[in-house]
């Protein structure tokens, strides 16, 4: 069995076969019959796992699992306790409503990576770093989520996916380990 650990970069596709403009999985990945267990968006980076094992890809991956995921949210703005309030609540994004979850308020992670390119920058509008940490995955629901509460997301990273975590496996963007060798 395979389980691999890959610090996805910005703007990587989270697939293996060819995309038209960006890079892929397979940019970075060569090794036979692994599948990513669970998806990031292009514009999101961070923790992917990556398995040759159907019952642990589907274990990670399936909703009813609910695996816990953490993120890191870098925002527009620095959060009120009444955002961070609203964040940690169900919130009504139109076609779903978000289960509660764990929301804080933190430092800028120092063992945290440049992003390239870098993030936009406004010389009159602070940003703040989040930790956030859900039971579910919804397609770009994290951002969805801050944007709702007017703190919109400069940047978005997966550090953790259950006892997974770049913390206690730091990797640059595009480097990997297979924890099951």
């Amino acid at each position: 069995m395979k389980l691999i650990l890959f610090n996805k970069p910005f703007q990587v596709m989270s697939q293996f076969s060819a995309h038209e403009t960006r890079p892929t999985l397979a940019d970075y990945l060569t090794i036979a019959g692994i599948y990513p267990a669970g998806r990031l968006d292009a514009d999101s980076e961070g923790l992917m796992l990556l398995t040759d094992d159907g019952q642990l890809q589907h274990k990670i991956s399936h909703p009813d699992h609910k695996e816990a995921k953490t993120y890191l949210v870098q925002v527009e703005g620095i959060p009120s306790p009444k955002q961070l309030q609203q964040l940690r609540a169900p919130i009504n994004l139109g076609d779903f409503v978000t289960q509660p979850c764990q929301v804080q308020h933190i430092q800028t992670p120092d063992w945290l990576w440049e992003r390239q390119p870098p993030i936009r920058e406004r010389a009159d509008i602070p940003t703040s770093w989040l930790a956030i940490t859900l039971k579910e995955g919804k397609n770009r629901q994290v951002r969805r989520m801050t944007a709702t509460v007017q703190l919109p997301t400069l940047r978005l990273i997966r550090s953790a996916i259950g006892p997974y975590s770049l913390a206690s496996h730091p990797l640059l963007p595009g480097e990997w380990i297979d924890l099951a060798a």
